[in-house]
């Protein structure tokens, strides 16, 4: 099995699967009255197809055993896919670039507290991977018609490791 070691979640690392959602380094300008910062414009959400449409859901996700053994990644070739952890706690973020319509070598990340990340449509990923305890996020992707999921199974699982935690 190989083995993937995750890093920091950056803007730079991660630009080539989609978006890191985090108010760091962020436009932001005031609105109502002076009161409520808007940091604006965070990630591309991308919908297409037949009878699109934005979702926006909560997912409850509940941690997998590290070292994570990554034997599956998906993608939306519909739509981007978003997550925004409603609590500090990190979660592991898996992406594989595309190579040829097949996922390549795994990138893994660890976000740190406030960063949520936004896959860009057609990009593959692993599953939604609290760190420690179960989580709560919300999730902004695509409804309408068609098939917008894809699953890949690799012939070998990947192993991936979290510094700090194992």
């Amino acid at each position: 099995m190989k083995r993937i070691e995750a890093g920091k979640l950056t803007r730079a690392a991660f630009a080539p699967f989609g978006d890191v959602i985090e108010t760091e380094g962020a436009e932001s300008f005031l609105i109502n009255a002076d009161k409520c910062r808007r940091f604006h414009d965070l990630a591309k959400v991308e919908t297409a197809g037949e009878n699109a449409r934005v979702l926006i859901n909560i997912f409850r996700g509940t941690p997998y055993a590290l070292p994570l053994r990554l034997s599956m990644v998906e993608r939306h070739p519909l739509g981007s896919q978003a997550f925004m952890p409603l609590s500090p706690a990190p979660f592991l973020v898996v992406v594989c670039p595309d190579e040829g319509g097949k996922p390549g070598e795994p990138r893994a990340f660890v976000t740190r507290s406030g960063q949520g990340v936004n896959y860009a449509r057609g990009t593959w990923h692993g599953v939604l991977t609290p760190i420690g305890e179960p989580q709560d996020f919300v999730v902004i992707d695509r409804g309408g018609d068609g098939n917008n999921l894809e699953e890949f199974h690799f012939p070998a699982p990947y192993e991936i490791t979290v510094p700090s935690l194992t």
